[in-house]
């Protein structure tokens, strides 16, 4: 990746607040400064921002998580977007390592709202023009946008760690029909044979482990999602895994959501080591010994200027 500035500073990335530290690696890693921007509250709470530099006729790159507060960080990015369209900026590109309302992308009972297309289409109206995603809940949620969206993924960093952990006579294992194809790519480039947890869920953030597909006696099992919100899911794999004979468990994921009884509930788990990405900070709180915290910073940095210089992206799933 080149480190030189670009002709006329016409590529500015910025941060707004929901994860300035990711922002701060991927602007460095870019080879440019993160942009002046304020972002504010009035005392009713409304959200105020100001950008203190020209972006006129400049490719602008804005990184947002739009996690916990959700609701927060999506109005922070849209009146961005809208200010950076006043301001005249050629395009506005929107990074978003985590978005947020991505499991609410179909009607699962009557009189439901698709409330991940919503939040696509307040995007697009604010003014965006391209978005950067990485791991989206459902592959399928790219169809949602109407503007060019490049989706990155990181089960190759996530695969790479444990490929240099040496670890022996493993077993890639989804927590549930749904990630299967995600468990299949990882167990592809680790060379392993997949397991899947066949689950029964009654009701939201509630899962019940009904049986085990795959041989995984006497092995090294790693759990694969692309979230973790309450932990439920993937510590009720964990222990159902132990039970039945896995030697070791491992666990990982690209969003560290971790609400409520989430870090209490891996603490007591099976669970040797959650390896997560840094899609959303983690609070203090949340830094425990059993998780490791991965930056994707260089990958997104990477696809940011990509987009930029007009090149594949794709190679960037290799």
């Amino acid at each position: 990746m080149s480190k030189s500035s670009y002709p006329d500073h016409h590529l500015k990335v910025f941060t707004l607040n929901s994860n300035p530290e990711l922002a701060q690696e991927i602007a460095q890693s870019v080879g440019v400064k993160l942009g002046e921007c304020s972002v504010k509250r009035f005392s009713d709470g409304e959200v105020q921002i100001n950008i203190e530099e020209s972006v006129r006729g400049c490719d602008v790159f804005v990184i947002q998580s739009t996690c916990f507060p959700v609701n927060e960080h999506i109005m922070e990015l849209a009146i961005m977007i809208d200010a950076l369209k006043r301001a005249s900026a050629k395009t506005i590109n929107i990074v978003i390592p985590y978005y947020g309302y991505a499991r609410q992308d179909r009607k699962a009972r009557p009189r439901e709202p698709i409330t991940a297309k919503l939040i696509a289409n307040f995007l697009e109206v604010a003014g965006a023009t391209r978005v950067i995603a990485l791991d989206l809940h459902a592959t399928q949620l790219q169809g949602f946008f109407d503007i060019p969206i490049d989706h990155l993924q990181a089960e190759p960093l996530l695969s790479k760690y444990f490929d240099e952990k040496g670890l022996d006579d493993i077993v890639i294992v989804s927590p549930d029909h749904g990630g299967v194809t995600r468990a299949r790519k990882m167990a592809d480039r680790l060379k392993a044979p997949i397991a899947i947890i066949d689950k029964r869920r009654p009701r939201p953030n509630v899962s019940e482990v009904m049986n085990i597909v795959g041989n995984i006696e006497g092995k090294t099992a790693i759990l694969i999602d692309d979230m973790i919100d309450t932990a439920g899911t993937i510590t009720l794999a964990a222990d159902a895994l132990k039970a039945n004979g896995a030697k070791e468990v491992y666990a990982c994921c690209t969003h560290p959501v971790l609400s409520g009884p989430a870090i209490d509930r891996i603490e007591n788990s099976a669970i040797k080591e959650l390896v997560v990405t840094n899609t959303i900070p983690l609070s203090e709180g949340k830094k425990i010994d059993k998780i490791k915290q991965l930056s994707v910073a260089a990958l997104l940095a990477e696809g940011i200027v990509r987009v930029f210089e007009e090149k594949s992206v794709s190679v960037l799933f290799q």
